[in-house]
C-alpha cells in the first residue's frame, strides 16, 4: 500500500508543473483559451469607415499557445513566459512585436499588453504596433485595439468581433 501512495505521489509531483508549464491556472490565459472558435465584426482605423473582418482562434502546442488569424492578413499568438503573459504579432507591416500584458481588468475583462521589443523592423521610423487593449465585452463579443506607430504618429485600429454562430 505504501508503495502505490508513493507511487501517485510522484505521479503527481510529475503531472502538475507539467499542466501548470502548458498555461492552465492563469485566468487571464485560460480566457484567452476561450476564444477558440470562428469570429466574425467589422475592423475601422482612426477616421476611417469600418469594413467586415473574421478571426478564427484555435489552441496549439497542447493549449500553450492561442493562434489568433485575423482576416486581413494578421497573426498573433498568445503565451506564457513563466508567469508573463505574452503576445507575438505578425503584423502585415512585415515586422513582429513582441508584448507583454501589463495590465487586467477586473475578472480578466481587459488585458492591455505593451511593447516589449521587435524583430524585421525596417526602420527606426517604420510603422509597427506598439500596444494592444483586448477587451472581453460577454462571452461571445471582444474587441482588439491595436495602438500602431509610424514615422512618430499613433493610429488605432479597432476591432470588434463576435463569435459565429452554430
Amino acid at each position: 500500500m505504501k508503495i502505490h501512495l508513493l507511487l501517485a505521489l510522484m505521479f503527481v509531483i510529475r503531472v502538475v508543473p507539467l499542466a501548470s508549464a502548458q498555461g492552465k491556472g492563469h485566468p487571464a490565459f485560460d480566457k484567452l483559451l476561450s476564444l477558440t472558435g470562428d469570429w466574425e465584426g467589422t475592423v475601422a482605423w482612426t477616421g476611417k469607415p469600418a469594413s467586415k473582418i473574421s478571426a478564427h482562434y484555435h489552441a496549439t502546442g497542447t493549449d500553450s499557445a492561442i493562434v489568433e488569424d485575423l482576416s486581413n492578413g494578421m497573426t498573433s499568438v498568445y503565451h506564457l513566459d513563466g508567469d508573463d503573459l505574452r503576445m507575438t504579432h505578425f503584423c502585415a507591416a512585415r515586422n513582429q512585436p513582441r508584448l507583454k500584458a501589463t495590465a487586467f481588468g477586473p475578472d480578466n475583462s481587459s488585458i492591455t499588453f505593451t511593447f516589449v521589443d521587435i524583430t524585421n523592423l525596417s526602420s527606426p521610423s517604420g510603422g509597427h504596433v506598439q500596444g494592444l487593449d483586448l477587451r472581453f465585452l460577454a462571452p461571445d463579443h471582444i474587441t482588439l485595439q491595436f495602438h500602431f506607430v509610424s514615422n512618430g504618429k499613433q493610429a488605432d485600429e479597432l476591432v470588434d468581433l463576435k463569435r459565429k454562430s452554430g
